[in-house]
């Protein structure tokens, strides 16, 4: 990555934890800070505007996540998944969210339901001008949003932490636009299904979701 001198990604205002967080992880998520490469703090911080705690404290938390780790003689640099890796998280994804699906439309009221349908209004809203930064954490929020309405903490607990780790891998299956209609009209399905507390139907949607994206980001981890 060639920082040298650019001041787009420069900080205004407060130089708060979560804002540095947030800065972070979308350069990761869309391959500014590319897998295997070493993060050159210093550059960073004078780039960011930021003090050395806040970026250091967000990087714990993106270690957290999994998606940066500390290496001998390298410090620190963006993890880089292999194949095998994201096939079986995403797998594992695919029934985790097929559980999650079901459990939703028997346990979620109907005020939960309502906002996971605006969510992915605002989704659609963002895909029809093609912002897919905004698209993108909208979806994550939808993913989330419906684990959650499962009423079962621990899945939620164990889906969120793979999710995090997945986090470029899931951006990148949007990155042709058919992948992208593609994941958009399975939206559409999951939403029906949804709103008809068809928890059968929409587990099998939210499984096959996850199964077609290791398709679409096969060729880029191999």
């Amino acid at each position: 990555m060639n920082i040298a001198g650019d001041t787009t990604l420069r900080i205004e205002k407060a130089t708060l934890y979560q804002q540095v967080l947030t800065r972070l992880r979308d350069l990761i998520i869309e391959g500014e800070l590319a897998a295997g490469e070493r993060i050159d703090e210093s550059a960073l911080i004078e780039q960011l505007g930021v003090s050395r705690t806040p970026f250091r404290e967000a990087l714990r938390t993106l270690a957290a996540e999994g998606l940066v780790e500390t290496r001998p003689a390298r410090g620190t640099v963006v993890r880089a998944l292999t194949a095998p890796e994201v096939r079986s998280m995403l797998e594992l994804l695919a029934g985790l969210e097929r559980m999650a699906g079901d459990w939703a439309c028997q346990r979620a009221d109907d005020a939960t339901i309502a906002a996971l349908v605006d969510l992915h209004d605002r989704m659609m809203a963002h895909y029809a001008r093609r912002d897919r930064m905004p698209y993108y954490k909208l979806n994550q929020a939808f993913h989330t949003g419906l684990v959650a309405a499962a009423g079962n903490p621990a899945l939620a607990e164990v889906h969120g932490n793979i999710q995090a780790r997945l986090k470029r891998i899931r951006f990148v299956g949007h990155r042709l636009p058919q992948f992208w209609a593609e994941a958009v009209a399975e939206h559409a399905e999951m939403v029906r299904h949804l709103t008809a507390r068809d928890g059968a139907a929409l587990g099998e949607t939210m499984s096959r979701h996850l199964t077609r994206t290791w398709d679409r980001v096969s060729e880029v981890v191999i």
